[in-house]
């Protein structure tokens, strides 16, 4: 009995539901929600209860000693009952805490986080969207077969983007355009829906 691939909803944390710190989010005093974020996320839940929403992120802070595994997990806790407690949803955060140049296969660019996401979940990949806010993300998803979105909010810019070869990407401001955009073409029906008798 085959079961029912199902779309995600991959996101970056920081720069995308949060806001990014240069010397990295290491405890809750240095979480602060980028606007427009949570009624986004609780619009999504809403409208697309069907999806998993996902969050990968790279925390490197942790394997430079930095902060520890435990703080991540706390704050990633903290976002998610500010999530919840605005109407919105994430089923599971999905944290890469190596440095660079142990050349890992979650660290993004690498697609290892939305891969065993996807394992885990029943994800269709081909049907999915990842939102994220740095070259690393887009890359990350397009090697999972993912659509990207790169959002300005954060270290994302086209201009980053055409210098990786990427111009062609979609982007958007922030989560909040880039979640009505998804929204958007989800209620748009394919040509074979059109078509149909």
């Amino acid at each position: 009995m085959s079961t029912r691939l199902r779309p995600a909803l991959f996101l970056d944390r920081d720069g995308v539901i949060i806001e990014n710190k240069s010397d990295y989010v290491r405890s809750l005093d240095d979480v602060h929600f980028i606007p427009g974020a949570l009624a986004a996320l609780a619009r999504l839940a809403r409208a697309r209860p069907d999806w998993r929403i996902l969050v990968v992120t790279n925390q490197s802070a942790v394997g430079r000693g930095l902060m520890t595994s435990a703080a991540v997990q706390a704050i990633n806790a903290y976002v998610l009952d500010h999530v919840r407690a605005a109407g919105g949803r994430i089923d599971r955060f999905y944290v890469c805490p190596h440095r660079p140049e142990e050349a890992c296969a979650c660290r993004k660019p690498a697609p290892g986080m939305l891969l065993q996401a996807a394992a885990e979940w029943g994800v269709d990949l081909a049907g999915s969207v990842m939102i994220g806010d740095a070259v690393s993300d887009v890359q990350a998803a397009r090697a999972a077969g993912v659509t990207p979105i790169l959002v300005e909010s954060g270290l994302g810019s086209r201009a980053a983007l055409v210098a990786a070869g990427l111009g062609g990407t979609r982007t958007a401001p922030d989560l909040a355009a880039a979640l009505a955009s998804v929204l958007a073409d989800a209620a748009t029906p394919t040509p074979s829906q059109t078509n149909a008798p």
